[in-house]
């Protein structure tokens, strides 16, 4: 028995998706997605909770949220910090901007920080080539980013 549950409004968009996909197994990331928006991680518990809802068996969601990178399997700071890792980022500095974050948070590329604020991941390209170096904080995209603007945003979590 899991101890994860969705809330009462990610039950009523579960049921949505249910009612939408013609083949359940089409609900699994979306119910993935709920359970990471609700908890910001997908925990074994909420796996369990997942093939439950979905009639899968455990080791088949698992096996779904661990081919996703997009997925925290471990808690993670407040704030996270999604770096892209691809090509046009990495000419365009963010090698730089990750020591930068290295040095001003003090972890790395998949740790969070010890006031547990902070979570830094190194992603795949998030689209956004022609703003590179870019990152996404708590899901909204910063572009053209130079240490004195990840300087800002730091700061501005930290309020």
């Amino acid at each position: 028995m899991s101890t994860f549950k969705f809330s009462s409004e990610n039950e009523i968009k579960f049921q949505e998706y249910v009612s939408r996909y013609p083949v359940i197994d089409s609900v699994m990331l979306p119910a993935l997605w709920l359970v990471q928006e609700q908890e910001a991680w997908v925990s074994p518990e909420a796996m369990v909770y997942v093939a439950d809802r979905l009639g899968k068996t455990p080791i088949q969601v698992y096996e779904v949220a661990t081919f996703y990178t997009m997925f925290n399997l471990k808690p993670i700071g407040k704030h996270h910090i999604e770096l892209c890792k691809t090509l046009s980022c990495m000419l365009c500095g963010s090698k730089d901007i990750k020591n930068h974050i290295k040095q001003t948070i003090g972890i790395e590329p998949g740790q969070t920080s010890e006031d547990g604020l902070f979570h830094l991941s190194e992603v795949e390209c998030l689209g956004a080539c022609g703003g590179a170096p870019m990152f996404a904080l708590d899901g909204q995209y910063h572009e053209k980013l130079t240490n004195q603007k990840v300087d800002e945003l730091i700061a501005e979590c930290k309020k």
